[in-house]
């Protein structure tokens, strides 16, 4: 008898020990929770672009510069980002004595009046003006700057091999590569429709690729699978089928595709 009552001890005891684990668990978890609240909720309060993102850059939903959903890749809005030969107009609200007007130079950099060189190539209008802003700060208290791009190498296409008038064509809206190949006269007799190649720079050293069977896409009538074009893409129609084509090849691999003759 006193054996079963020492079991019964022994059980209302770790029955009592695993409430209070459990109780102080809930406490715990309580806490957190209050503690993770009290964080969002100071976040909610800051502005800039620290909000919304880990690693301190801003939050881009799918406006501008956000990514959607393109067809090779990328974003699907890009903001224009300079580059060389680019003309920028720069203006100071407090101080117009440093108004200037700049050409960002083969090398990506501009040269400011009294603040030095700066580098403006890939940058977006709005970062450049930041980095104007930077570059002042010795020479001005809190510089109002407002940029301008005044002038810049439209967006374009080339269009070689098996078409009727190969060249460089403006890129003015949104184009697939179906729509131009018309633009620029169609196929030629000694066209082959089935392997229609796409190249695309990746980087200034390297292009990505891709063979595309326009016969089959225009005999189904199924144009789900005609990418469209971005600026510096070149379309090359082959007259004889090419058995192999690597996805990625360097630059200078591309001159067997193009011929000076047909610019």
């Amino acid at each position: 008898m006193k054996h079963v009552f020492g079991w019964a001890r022994f059980a209302v005891a770790a029955l009592l020990l695993s409430q209070c684990s459990f109780a102080a668990f809930a406490q715990e978890r309580a806490r957190e929770q209050n503690l993770g609240a009290g964080k969002e909720s100071s976040q909610s309060g800051l502005t800039g672009a620290g909000v919304g993102s880990v690693d301190g850059k801003a939050a881009r939903p799918g406006g501008a510069d956000g990514l959607g959903n393109p067809r090779l890749g990328g974003v699907r809005h890009p903001l224009y980002r300079l580059t060389r030969s680019d003309v920028v107009a720069v203006s100071f609200t407090l101080s117009p004595e440093f108004d200037q007007t700049l050409v960002v130079q083969p090398d990506g950099y501009v040269m400011l009046k009294d603040a030095g060189m700066v580098l403006a190539q890939g940058l977006t209008v709005e970062e450049f003006a930041d980095a104007v802003r930077k570059a002042y700060r010795g020479y001005l208290h809190d510089p109002q700057v407002a940029v301008a791009l005044k002038d810049f190498e439209h967006p374009y296409f080339i269009a070689g091999g098996e078409v009727s008038k190969p060249g460089k064509y403006e890129l003015r809206s949104e184009t697939s590569v179906a729509e131009a190949v018309q633009i620029a006269g169609g196929f030629t007799q000694q066209a082959k429709h089935s392997q229609v190649v796409l190249f695309r720079r990746v980087n200034d050293d390297l292009v990505e690729a891709r063979l595309l069977d326009m016969k089959k896409m225009l005999k189904e009538r199924s144009l789900n699978e005609d990418p469209e074009l971005r600026p510096g893409d070149f379309i090359f129609v082959p007259q004889n089928a090419l058995s192999k084509i690597a996805q990625f090849l360097s630059k200078p691999s591309m001159s067997m595709y193009v011929s000076s003759t047909q610019f």
